[in-house]
């Protein structure tokens, strides 16, 4: 039998709602509908706010978990439509929510969505706070998506690597007959991101268009590279407590180029991902990239030249939408959650055991 459950992924990119309709059965796990839904300027500026020590944060950031769960509730509506299911057919909505902070050096987590709300407006059971229960196992509670990528990308031959770039990358290492491994790599588009938005107004680079017309800057590319992150041996994971606009202006001299800024920010999201893969993925015969990062050309070119041993797509490719992806995991990590069955790989998070992940909020 078919069952149906819904995912929702708003990630560090801060640019909205990945919201798919999922079957699982035997067979592989069918995406029935997609929708995304965007972040409108003050929202997504109020989730920037909310990641720094702010005046009546703690207030603020249950009025937005508000708005998000409303949001979210909005993103599932197409869903039903496109397929004419009714929400008494799905099983559960997996909801990642919107990572406020992320402190597993502390012991804690937060994603902020209030899934109690979400189940109340969509009359779904929602499974959230996926992370915590790892990180009470001792682990970094991220990244939870290459449980996903084992399960449907593994080849039994062929030695593979996800390359996933959102706001921040990570890489998933399937090397027949051993263990999945994986973990963050460093920024992916978020410092791009940012540093577009300040000098173009614009949210992202299109295509790296603008990075391709400057120049990488050696010493300011060195004096990134010293962030211990980059050196740190796995399991570890990251977010915007520490790359941020902040972590970025400490590195520059303030006579830079715009332009050889953004192309060093480039060049630093490949050399981080690339150095992570020659290290601990060698002998990886096809990479495969998905993520918002995947539609930047410059950045895969780039990749491609760094990392010539490999074939380098999308997971297109593989029959997989790169785009919706992570939100097609977490639809599956809720089924994990609802049959009882452990949802991440210490090996890759540094869990000591496995665990059965999220909070259940009944419909």
């Amino acid at each position: 039998m078919q069952q149906l459950y819904i995912g929702l992924m708003s990630g560090t990119s801060l640019d909205g709602v990945d919201a798919v309709l999922v079957a699982f059965g035997n067979d592989e796990p069918a995406l029935l509908a997609r929708h995304y839904h965007s972040f409108n300027t003050p929202l997504r500026s109020e989730l920037l706010a909310l990641h720094h020590p702010s005046n009546n944060e703690l207030h603020r950031t249950q009025i937005v978990g508000n708005q998000l769960a409303h949001l979210y509730a909005q993103s599932i509506v197409p869903l039903l439509q496109q397929t004419g299911i009714q929400a008494h057919q799905i099983c559960a909505i997996g909801c990642h929510g919107q990572t406020i902070r992320h402190c597993p050096e502390h012991g804690y987590t937060l994603q902020i969505g209030n899934a109690a709300l979400l189940a109340e407006l969509t009359n779904i059971e929602v499974v959230n706070d996926f992370r915590s229960r790892d990180i009470a196992a001792g682990g970094q509670g991220a990244p939870l998506v290459p449980a996903f990528h084992d399960r449907v990308l593994r080849h039994p031959a062929i030695h593979r690597v996800i390359i996933n770039i959102g706001g921040i990358s990570n890489v998933t290492n399937l090397s027949p007959h051993v263990p999945t491994s994986g973990f963050d790599c460093g920024p992916g588009n978020l410092l791009m991101d940012a540093w577009c938005d300040r000098h173009l107004g614009s949210a992202y680079d299109k295509n790296g268009a603008w990075a391709a017309t400057g120049k990488v800057l050696p010493d300011l590319l060195s004096r990134m590279l010293t962030e211990p992150f980059f050196t740190a041996a796995p399991p570890k994971s990251s977010g915007r407590d520490l790359f941020n606009m902040n972590w970025l202006t400490t590195k520059l001299h303030g006579d830079e180029r715009a332009e050889d800024v953004q192309a060093t920010l480039l060049e630093l999201s490949c050399i981080s991902i690339a150095q992570s893969i020659e290290q601990y993925c060698a002998g990886v015969q096809e990479i495969y990239v998905c993520g918002g990062g995947a539609h930047n050309q410059t950045l895969r070119n780039r990749l491609t030249q760094l990392l010539p041993g490999s074939t380098l797509q999308t997971t297109n490719a593989l029959g997989v939408d790169g785009d919706y992806l992570e939100a097609i995991a977490f639809a599956w990590l809720a089924q994990q959650t609802i049959e009882g069955n452990p949802g991440n790989l210490p090996l890759v998070t540094g869990a000591k055991h496995p665990c059965v992940l999220g909070a259940i909020h009944p419909a």
